[in-house]
């Protein structure tokens, strides 16, 4: 779940992303101050937007709002309030982490892009990356699927030139950290991080 609030920009208003597909066709439905967006096909609920936020949620984010225990709670309490029925399944663990390269194969239909098996601590992840100096035995940095980038991309599950990917490796830059090097190539941590710990992203 990804939650964004700009009460400049936007209004009083508080996005909240369900699911990382795209909606092929959207149907709305409104209940008090919830419009809740489903997939008119399936009926499957994949956003809603609560407006009077304010009036539900304390926050002063300007954009991504981090997903806490007591944002869910509240996010609950609104939903109830409404007379909505949204079933709220929430993943808290963190989005973006030391990942460990261990193994490094050639992509085999296109030149510039490597095939890489990632431990991430609990699991190991399939990602493709076009970095030039992605190597096995690397510490790096992963954005998982469902991680928002500080550009406002959001990561899913992609497929690129016929080889599934699960995560992006980051480069400093796309991780918006200060005076990253402008040449290409993906952030290299050094060999004590630890894998699987999170990986703290500059605030948005």
């Amino acid at each position: 779940m990804n939650v964004f609030y700009n009460k400049e920009h936007v209004g009083d208003v508080l996005l909240v992303q369900l699911a990382t597909e795209s909606i092929v066709k959207t149907e709305v439905e409104r209940a008090g101050d919830i419009a809740i967006l489903k997939e008119a096909q399936t009926g499957e609920i994949k956003a809603f937007n609560l407006f009077n936020a304010s009036n539900y949620i304390q926050t002063d984010a300007k954009g991504l709002v981090e997903v806490t225990p007591e944002l869910v709670a509240q996010l609950e309490a609104a939903i109830a309030k409404n007379g909505a029925v949204i079933s709220l399944n929430v993943d808290f663990s963190p989005k973006f982490v030391v990942g460990y390269v261990e193994t490094k194969d050639k992509h085999p239909n296109a030149d510039k892009l490597s095939i890489c098996s990632v431990n991430v601590g609990e699991e190991t992840l399939q990602i493709v990356c076009g970095a030039p100096n992605v190597e096995a035995g690397q510490k790096v940095v992963v954005a998982k699927i469902g991680a928002v980038m500080p550009s406002g991309m959001l990561i899913k599950e992609g497929n690129l030139r016929g080889v599934e990917s699960y995560g992006m490796l980051c480069s400093a830059r796309e991780l918006a950290i200060p005076n990253a090097p402008s040449e290409k190539g993906i952030l290299v941590l050094p060999e004590d991080a630890i894998t699987g710990s999170a990986f703290e992203v500059p605030t948005r």
